[in-house]
């Protein structure tokens, strides 16, 4: 029993967290609530740190950036750190697959995927190409192809990018 409770004191809520980036920081990011809830429910959020199935230490949801301290992280710090950590997607989408010009649902499944994977394994990718040339479908058909940690597939990838792929496709009738 003891175990147990040591694991419930350690998970966090995404949804709170979620409600503190919209309520306090969505002048400062274009993810949507929808973006969000597919990156925060793929991470999962921990509010101490913990090793990633890549063998990388993280807390909250999903951050690997900046210093990591062997401690019980709030709220508060939790959504500043996945502030930081969208709006660096969100800038490397910018930067290397038109992100402005992107439908908001082709930007969340992008930005999803980048803040999986880091922007220096996105910025060459097929998919990215894709991007920059507004072949919109065939960048969403894209993202099943990610679905691998240290080479192995994982099951959670594999649900994670089947629902950006979904995402991304959304807003797309026209295109």
């Amino acid at each position: 029993m003891k175990g147990i409770t040591k694991l419930t004191t350690t998970i966090c809520s995404i949804s709170a967290i979620i409600g503190i980036v919209i309520t306090d920081y969505s002048d400062e990011i274009r993810t949507s609530e929808q973006g969000l809830e597919i990156i925060g429910n793929a991470e999962s959020c921990r509010n101490e740190p913990y090793y990633c199935p890549a063998n990388i230490l993280t807390v909250g949801i999903g951050s690997t950036t900046g210093t990591i301290e062997q401690r019980k992280y709030s709220d508060d710090e939790i959504a500043a750190r996945w502030l930081s950590d969208i709006k660096e997607a969100e800038q490397c989408v910018n930067q290397y697959a038109n992100g402005p010009k992107l439908p908001q649902s082709v930007f969340d499944a992008t930005v999803s995927l980048t803040f999986n994977v880091g922007c220096s394994k996105m910025q060459t990718s097929t998919m990215y190409r894709y991007l920059n040339v507004g072949e919109y479908v065939k960048a969403c058909n894209e993202l099943p192809r990610w679905n691998k940690s240290v080479g192995k597939v994982l099951n959670g990838l594999v649900i994670r990018r089947e629902k950006e792929r979904e995402l991304c496709l959304l807003d797309l009738n026209s295109f």
